[in-house]
This record gives structure tokens, sequence and C-alpha cells, in this order.
């Protein structure tokens, strides 16, 4: 029989949702919800996009460009150029990380190699040599954010001429899951 309805259906319940307006729409909302976290990753929510930023010494010796993403999603990797334009000589240029490049994030390269890489106060310094007036040095470390990282960490960055700070950029980087 093509139009019986089985026992215990009732059909304006069971077909056409009567009284059931949540259960109606919660796949719905609940697949939309899963399909709108991609998109908003794919329109750069969620990071990425390398912003630049730059910071001058007061007394006009160097600047100091960063271009690198200030979003970054756990997983990604991601590069950070440094490029350090010198009006006056650099001697003994030491370019200083804190320690949030590093905290939860794996530095996969540096190039070109610095002259000598050590710890400053639980922060990463690259010794860089000798940087002529009027020349840009270009520093590009590559990175990968640790999928168990996540939040805001300060990311500041210090240039020296030997011991003397020449300049120092705050900035933060939030990683997303």
């Amino acid at each position: 029989m093509a139009g019986a309805v089985p026992d215990y259906i009732d059909l304006d319940r069971h077909r056409d949702f009567q009284g059931r307006a949540v259960e109606r729409w919660t796949p719905v909302v609940l697949f939309a919800l899963i399909c709108v976290v991609p998109l908003l990753a794919i329109l750069n929510v969620f990071g990425q996009r390398p912003q630049q930023e730059t910071v001058a010494n007061p007394n006009g010796m160097a600047t100091l460009t960063l271009t690198a993403p200030k979003d970054v999603r756990g997983g990604l990797l991601f590069e950070a150029r440094f490029d350090i334009k010198a009006q006056r000589e650099i001697k003994d240029a030491v370019l200083v990380l804190d320690s949030g490049w590093l905290e939860s994030m794996t530095l996969n390269t540096s190039e070109p190699a610095p002259q000598q890489e050590t710890s400053r106060d639980r922060s990463i310094a690259f010794d860089l040599g000798d940087i002529p007036a009027g020349k840009t040095w270009r520093h590009y470390l590559q990175f990968q954010a640790n999928p168990v990282n996540l939040g805001s960490q300060s990311q500041g960055v210090t240039l020296y001429d030997g011991n003397v700070e020449l300049l120092h950029m705050n900035r933060d980087v939030m990683v997303w899951p």
C-alpha cells in the first residue's frame, strides 16, 4: 500500500517537523559553521599574509624593516625578512630576537648564515658582522608555528652595534589553532 502510514508515525511531527523547529535547523547551522571556518582562513582572518613594519634609529644610524605575518595558524610555515639599512657604518651588527620568536616555534632556516649565532638573556642573537654605510643587509628566517602553540606572544627585535643598542621594534604575533 503506497498511501498507508506505518503505526506510531505522526506525519506532522516526524515528516513536517511541527513543534520541532530547533531540530530541523540544527544540522543546517552546524554544517554552515563548519564551512565558515575554512572560508575565514581563505580570507586571511587567521593569518599568513605578511605585514611590513619599519623602525629607525633616532640618530639616523640605521633603519630596520621587518616583513612577517602578525597572525599565523598552528602548523603554518612562514617567513620573516629583516632589512637593515645602514646610514652610517655598523661595525658589529647583532640582530637579537626576543624569546617569543622561538617559543613553540620551529626555526627551520636562517639565510644568509650569520657569522655567529648565540643567545642573550633567553633571546637568540645573530652576529651579522660589518654593514657598510649606505648598504642594506637582508636576512631571512623561515619558521613553523607548532600545532600546540596558541595565543599571543611578543616578538620584539633589537639591533645592536656590538653591545650598543641602535634600535628596538616591539611587535606581537597571534597564533590561531
